[in-house]
């Protein structure tokens, strides 16, 4: 159940670029001098919010929903061993965002804005060189600790200096953290051209010093540690399930932004191995809900009684977010894929027609883009705007991409569609690059065979990979998969220990701050980082910045069609497919708002019908 579009998006990227800044929490109060600016209830990225400063609730949830009840979802992957999410050892336990407060909330109806929760109230310099938050007096943390400014100021410094390398990535604009007295706080940036920067400190979760600060935050621990938001953990059990409890004491239950939300007594997140075991138990009734992300199953699998009966639903939300890429990734620390035509002839064995008619039940498209199915996705020849921002890294272009279809063809990339030619096609290339077939092996120069290695935890992943290792093989590339525990997993991916790795690389409609965590040169080496292809190249580092400094809509979309166009002709990532919209199963005792929120289904807005799920208790016992 996500606390917030940007917080979930800031837990999901966890991983980054280190930077050796110190900043200190002081007890003292700070004398600033507060320019004459305005406090007010919320922040936009590029206008002003919608919702007025008296607004009551968010218009899509239900302010007479009701408490209680349960909700039980299906972890997949393995297990975990730490409740602290914000380091880089150890695997975290799933939906441990909800026990956190943030300074601000967003609202799933606007692309990005935000409203006050810790904080009443914010000013935002004009200049855009600070911002400062009023906290509300009445906060607490869930050991009944008031929540200070001292607390702010601790959070963001330990975070930068101890937590995961991307944080220091992702709040790399901001100079410094100042506690004004004990309920105001000021964040001072040497970046004032992101636009997306305040918003995303006003995102920033809160942790209670008075609890971390005697403890050594950078090692895994199950404690059940307090937060100050809705939810508090209540049981940890490793690789068997971890609990949270609704706090009844929560101290920002009737705030606008929580009203109607927060309304499940007891979310489990129970854990299993094997998708196809989760999937069992949730026919069984031990699961309530699920994200049902195999077409298979979506297709032909829900034939069984329970679901026959009318016992549960299956809902379908359009997706209004960017498509996510997912893709093979290729190592770029490894000599072998240094040749973009290598990279270019791998892609080219994934046949994605033969897995979507065969597999897939023609319910998927091809994903091209980064920033797919959005106005941010380079389509056709680049514009005058995009050769702009291309034009200054031309050399260094031709010299990565070995050729100026990037300045010249269109998107997307005309590949023959039916298999034999685009084995054909890619082994021209593969000849191009100074390869030979010797006896049925591909070969270098120098006689070594082309040989890689596919790196997954998800054995439900094997299906899409084995067509396109057996494609690889018809071209004489000798090819092995490996499938390994979750942790094994993280360790191999934390030292690079890889050739292809599969990853995704979800985007808002608002892209900022985290593409540095994706694609820069900085985050190439950085522990952790989302840059798995170790991808270094100075025009990527400056579109990326213009993206982070774009003023408005019109000069984001074309930095990121103009990145889109640098990283598909580098042929970087080989891309999977996607759906264009989220599937869910869910035992019927749920209540939800309808229509769902535009820009994310909050899950948090639903309830439990109390007399819908007394009957299907009775119904699973007597079974």
């Amino acid at each position: 159940m996500p606390r917030g579009v940007m917080f979930t998006k800031t837990l999901l990227l966890i991983s980054g670029l280190l930077l050796s800044l110190s900043l200190s929490a002081s007890d003292e109060t700070v004398d600033t001098t507060t320019t004459a600016v305005e406090t007010v209830h919320g922040l936009s990225l590029y206008d002003s919010p919608e919702l007025p400063e008296d607004f009551a609730y968010f218009p899509h949830v239900n302010p007479q929903a009701p408490k209680g009840g349960s909700i039980t979802h299906t972890a997949v992957g393995g297990s975990f061993d730490s409740t602290n999410p914000f380091i880089i050892r150890g695997t975290p336990a799933t939906g441990i965002s909800q026990i956190y407060d943030t300074l601000m909330a967003s609202n799933p109806n606007e692309p990005f804005s935000l409203y006050g929760l810790l904080a009443k109230g914010v000013r935002l310099d004009p200049e855009r060189r600070w911002i400062e938050f009023d906290l509300r007096e009445e906060a607490r943390f869930q050991d009944g600790e008031p929540v200070t400014a001292y607390d702010v100021v601790f959070s963001f410094d330990l975070l930068r200096e101890e937590g995961n390398p991307f944080y220091a990535s992702y709040y790399a604009g901001v100079e410094r953290v100042i506690a004004i007295n004990e309920h105001q706080v000021r964040f001072e940036f040497n970046d004032t051209e992101s636009r997306e920067l305040p918003l995303i400190v006003a995102q920033l979760p809160i942790l209670p010093r008075h609890y971390w600060e005697p403890r050594d935050f950078s090692a895994p621990t199950l404690e059940a540690h307090p937060g100050s938001g809705p939810y508090r953990i209540s049981e940890v059990d490793p690789g068997r399930r971890i609990v949270y409890q609704r706090n009844e004491n929560y101290w920002g239950k009737d705030l606008p932004v929580n009203v109607g939300r927060y309304n499940i007594d007891r979310v489990v997140y129970e854990y299993y191995r094997d998708r196809d075991i989760a999937w069992e138990a949730f026919k069984a009734g031990l699961t309530d809900f699920r994200i049902d992300a195999r077409a298979a199953t979506w297709a032909i699998g829900y034939n069984f009684p329970a679901y026959q009966d009318g016992l549960i639903k299956r809902i379908t939300v359009p997706d209004v977010n960017p498509s996510m890429m997912q893709a093979f990734v290729f190592n770029l620390r490894e000599e072998k894929f240094q040749d973009p035509r290598v990279r270019e002839a791998l892609s080219l064995t994934f046949d994605f027609p033969w897995l979507n008619t065969n597999i897939f039940y023609n319910t998927y498209a091809r994903t091209e883009s980064f920033f797919q199915n959005s106005e941010m996705e380079a389509i056709g020849e680049p514009s005058e705007a995009e050769l702009a921002l291309l034009e200054p890294f031309r050399d260094e272009l031709l010299a990565s991409h070995q050729s100026e279809r990037l300045f010249t063809d269109p998107l997307p990339i005309e590949h023959p569609v039916e298999l034999r030619e685009r084995l054909r096609l890619a082994l021209e290339l593969l000849r191009e690059a100074g390869y030979r077939v010797d006896d049925g092996v591909l070969v270098n120069a120098e006689g070594r065979p082309l040989s890689l290695e596919v790196l997954l935890y998800d054995s439900g992943l094997e299906r899409v990979v084995q067509p396109m290792l057996r494609n690889m093989a018809r071209l004489g590339i000798q090819t092995s998969l490996r499938i390994v525990d979750i942790n094994q997993y993280l360790n191999r991916v934390r030292d690079y220990d890889y050739d292809i790795v599969i990853s995704h690389f979800p985007q808002s409609n608002n892209p900022g701050n985290e593409q540095r965590d994706y694609w820069t040169s900085a985050a190439a080496e950085a522990p952790q980082s989302r840059n798995r292809m170790a991808l270094a190249h100075p025009a990527v580092d400056a579109l990326v910045e213009e993206i982070i400094r774009a003023e408005d809509r019109e000069s984001l979309d074309t930095a990121t069609r103009a990145l889109d166009r640098v990283l598909r002709w580098g042929f970087y990532v080989i891309p999977h497919y996607h759906s264009g919209e989220t599937r869910i199963a869910v035992w019927d005792k749920f209540g939800y708002p309808e229509p769902f929120p535009a820009y994310a289904m909050d899950l948090d807005a639903w309830w439990v019908d109390s007399e819908r799920e007394a009957a299907l208790q009775r119904r699973n016992r007597r079974r």
